[in-house]
Protein backbone atom coordinates (compact mmCIF):
# COMPACT_ATOMS: atom_id res chain seq x y z
CA UNK A 1 0.00 0.00 0.00
CA UNK A 2 1.19 3.58 -0.92
CA UNK A 3 1.04 6.61 1.21
CA UNK A 4 -0.65 9.05 -0.43
CA UNK A 5 -1.30 13.17 0.73
CA UNK A 6 -3.54 14.95 -0.93
CA UNK A 7 -4.76 18.42 -1.10
CA UNK A 8 -8.48 19.64 -1.60
CA UNK A 9 -10.09 22.84 -2.10
CA UNK A 10 -13.09 25.03 -2.86
CA UNK A 11 -14.17 28.34 -3.17
CA UNK A 12 -17.61 27.57 -5.22
CA UNK A 13 -20.70 26.76 -3.34
CA UNK A 14 -21.05 25.36 -0.36
CA UNK A 15 -17.52 24.61 0.28
CA UNK A 16 -17.34 22.59 3.53
CA UNK A 17 -20.37 19.70 1.37
CA UNK A 18 -18.05 19.95 -1.39
CA UNK A 19 -14.94 18.70 0.26
CA UNK A 20 -17.16 16.52 2.41
CA UNK A 21 -18.16 14.85 -0.62
CA UNK A 22 -14.76 15.07 -2.50
CA UNK A 23 -13.18 12.70 0.65
CA UNK A 24 -16.15 9.95 0.57
CA UNK A 25 -15.22 9.24 -3.02
CA UNK A 26 -11.61 9.33 -2.84
CA UNK A 27 -12.26 6.75 0.14
CA UNK A 28 -14.74 4.68 -2.34
CA UNK A 29 -12.65 5.07 -5.35
CA UNK A 30 -8.65 5.54 -4.35
CA UNK A 31 -8.27 4.18 -0.70
CA UNK A 32 -9.20 4.65 2.82
CA UNK A 33 -8.22 8.28 4.15
CA UNK A 34 -6.38 7.66 7.42
CA UNK A 35 -6.18 11.08 8.92
CA UNK A 36 -7.20 14.95 7.71
CA UNK A 37 -6.26 18.30 8.73
CA UNK A 38 -8.52 20.77 9.85
CA UNK A 39 -9.91 23.12 7.51
CA UNK A 40 -8.17 26.23 6.36
CA UNK A 41 -9.61 29.35 4.55
CA UNK A 42 -7.01 31.67 2.41
CA UNK A 43 -7.81 34.29 0.06
CA UNK A 44 -7.31 33.13 -3.51
CA UNK A 45 -3.70 32.13 -4.56
CA UNK A 46 -2.91 33.79 -8.57
CA UNK A 47 -6.31 35.05 -9.25
CA UNK A 48 -7.54 37.17 -6.43
CA UNK A 49 -10.51 38.15 -7.91
CA UNK A 50 -12.23 35.56 -6.76
CA UNK A 51 -14.13 33.82 -3.15
CA UNK A 52 -12.01 32.71 -0.66
CA UNK A 53 -10.72 28.98 -0.50
CA UNK A 54 -11.40 26.28 2.30
CA UNK A 55 -8.99 23.95 2.11
CA UNK A 56 -7.44 21.15 3.97
CA UNK A 57 -4.80 18.13 3.19
CA UNK A 58 -6.04 14.17 3.25
CA UNK A 59 -3.45 11.33 4.16
CA UNK A 60 -4.55 8.24 2.22
CA UNK A 61 -3.52 4.65 1.45
CA UNK A 62 -3.97 3.16 -1.91
CA UNK A 63 -3.23 -0.18 -3.87
CA UNK A 64 -3.46 2.08 -7.14
CA UNK A 65 -0.37 3.41 -9.08
CA UNK A 66 -0.20 7.55 -9.07
CA UNK A 67 -1.53 7.31 -12.85
CA UNK A 68 -4.45 5.77 -12.02
CA UNK A 69 -4.92 8.05 -8.80
CA UNK A 70 -4.83 10.69 -11.16
CA UNK A 71 -7.04 9.12 -13.39
CA UNK A 72 -9.12 8.88 -10.20
CA UNK A 73 -9.36 12.67 -9.30
CA UNK A 74 -10.09 14.22 -12.86
CA UNK A 75 -13.28 11.74 -12.86
CA UNK A 76 -13.80 12.61 -8.81
CA UNK A 77 -14.00 16.51 -10.09
CA UNK A 78 -15.94 15.74 -12.75
CA UNK A 79 -18.35 13.79 -11.06
CA UNK A 80 -18.54 17.10 -8.24
CA UNK A 81 -19.25 19.40 -10.79
CA UNK A 82 -15.53 20.94 -11.66
CA UNK A 83 -15.37 22.91 -15.13
CA UNK A 84 -11.90 23.53 -16.40
CA UNK A 85 -11.69 26.40 -17.84
CA UNK A 86 -8.54 28.96 -17.43
CA UNK A 87 -6.38 28.01 -14.70
CA UNK A 88 -6.78 29.43 -10.68
CA UNK A 89 -10.39 29.99 -12.06
CA UNK A 90 -12.96 29.60 -9.19
CA UNK A 91 -14.22 25.81 -8.55
CA UNK A 92 -16.47 23.52 -6.81
CA UNK A 93 -13.49 21.15 -6.20
CA UNK A 94 -9.95 20.57 -6.89
CA UNK A 95 -8.03 17.97 -5.84
CA UNK A 96 -4.03 17.57 -5.89
CA UNK A 97 -1.65 14.80 -5.50
CA UNK A 98 1.16 16.41 -3.07
CA UNK A 99 3.20 13.39 -2.59
CA UNK A 100 2.94 9.06 -3.25
CA UNK A 101 4.95 7.79 -0.83
CA UNK A 102 8.10 9.07 -1.91
CA UNK A 103 8.02 8.90 -5.28
CA UNK A 104 9.39 11.69 -7.63
CA UNK A 105 7.27 12.07 -11.34
CA UNK A 106 8.23 14.34 -13.71
CA UNK A 107 5.56 13.41 -16.41
CA UNK A 108 3.34 15.93 -18.50
CA UNK A 109 0.27 15.53 -16.70
CA UNK A 110 1.45 13.85 -13.61
CA UNK A 111 4.33 16.07 -11.25
CA UNK A 112 4.81 14.61 -7.79
CA UNK A 113 5.57 15.95 -5.50
CA UNK A 114 3.45 18.66 -6.47
CA UNK A 115 5.93 21.46 -7.84
CA UNK A 116 4.26 24.46 -5.61
CA UNK A 117 4.71 22.85 -2.11
CA UNK A 118 7.45 25.27 -1.49
CA UNK A 119 5.99 28.32 -2.77
CA UNK A 120 2.22 28.05 -0.81
CA UNK A 121 1.69 28.35 2.64
CA UNK A 122 -1.41 27.09 2.16
CA UNK A 123 -0.43 23.75 1.31
CA UNK A 124 2.35 24.01 4.03
CA UNK A 125 0.07 24.96 6.71
CA UNK A 126 -2.03 22.08 6.48
CA UNK A 127 0.54 19.40 5.57
CA UNK A 128 2.41 20.90 8.96
CA UNK A 129 -0.43 19.91 11.29
CA UNK A 130 -0.62 16.41 9.97
CA UNK A 131 3.40 15.52 8.87
CA UNK A 132 5.56 18.16 10.26
CA UNK A 133 8.64 16.02 10.28
CA UNK A 134 7.90 14.07 6.56
CA UNK A 135 10.93 15.00 4.91
CA UNK A 136 10.29 16.42 0.97
CA UNK A 137 11.55 13.64 -1.32
CA UNK A 138 13.31 15.63 -3.91
CA UNK A 139 14.38 18.72 -2.03
CA UNK A 140 15.12 17.17 1.19
CA UNK A 141 13.78 18.97 3.80
CA UNK A 142 11.03 18.97 6.27
CA UNK A 143 7.40 20.22 5.69
CA UNK A 144 7.74 22.17 9.26
CA UNK A 145 11.53 23.73 7.78
CA UNK A 146 9.68 24.14 4.17
CA UNK A 147 7.28 26.54 6.09
CA UNK A 148 9.67 28.33 8.10
CA UNK A 149 11.53 29.24 4.71
CA UNK A 150 8.06 30.01 2.72
CA UNK A 151 8.12 33.56 1.19
CA UNK A 152 4.62 33.60 0.80
CA UNK A 153 2.66 35.52 3.24
CA UNK A 154 -0.68 34.61 2.68
CA UNK A 155 -3.37 34.54 5.52
CA UNK A 156 -4.18 31.18 6.33
CA UNK A 157 -6.96 30.89 9.04
CA UNK A 158 -7.69 27.88 10.58
CA UNK A 159 -11.60 27.12 11.04
CA UNK A 160 -11.91 23.79 12.27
Amino acid sequence: MAKLVLLIGANMGNREKNLSAAVKKIGKRIGKVLRSSAYYETAAWGNTEQPDFLNQVLIAETKKTASAVMQQILAIEKELGRIRTVKNAPRLIDIDILFYDKEIHAEDELSIPHPQIPNRRFVLVPLNELIPNFKHPSIKKSIHKLLLQCKDKLEVKKLR
